[in-house]
């Protein structure tokens, strides 16, 4: 091999690292930019089941595990980036009003807001709404209303499930 031969050959094989590297770099900022930063506000939470057991503790973990499911199913897609949001109260429709939810989602960059609320009505049926804003064009994308049997852990598992897959078709408009 010639001299010349030997130094093209080293200037490619230098190079290729560097090919390589922003090859991947270009990969990893589309990937970034195809996902969706997300934030899931805390459930609002009512009861006029009329039952005589106080089941606040019980209900209150629910509903905040109900909402930590949904952070945990949405990450683990990989279209969303579940952001965290910060209030000086609870992070819910409830306690805070929908413009300074709205407000708090801005500030943690987010896109899409996710919120709602859970009522149980009887000790068999729960009624639950969810809605998704997008807080760049602040427009209620998502409003729905559902329903679950059941006043367990597993029944809400199960409903933030359902809810979280349902939440996969909602995509923001660009």
């Amino acid at each position: 091999m010639g001299c010349r031969a030997f130094v093209r050959l080293a200037a490619a094989l230098a190079i290729w690292p560097v090919l390589l590297f922003a090859a991947q770099s270009v990969e990893t900022r589309a990937a970034e930019e195809a996902v969706t930063p997300v934030v899931v506000a805390d459930f609002d939470y009512s009861d006029t089941s009329g039952e005589v057991t106080d089941q606040r503790a019980e209900h209150a973990a629910r509903v905040k595990a109900f909402a930590g499911l949904l952070r945990e199913r949405l990450a683990g897609v990989g279209k969303y980036k579940v952001l965290h949001l910060d209030c000086a109260k609870a992070c819910s429709v409830g306690s805070m009003g929908a413009d300074d939810l709205v407000a708090a989602a801005q500030n943690a960059d987010a896109q899409l807001l996710i919120y709602g609320g859970i009522h149980k009505m009887s000790t068999l049926i729960t009624w639950g709404s969810v809605q998704i804003v997008d807080v760049r064009q602040r427009q209620l994308l998502l409003n729905r209303l559902f329903s679950f049997r059941g006043d367990t852990d597993e029944a809400f598992r199960r409903a933030a499930k359902f809810i979280s897959e349902t939440l996969q078709d909602v995509a923001p408009k660009s």
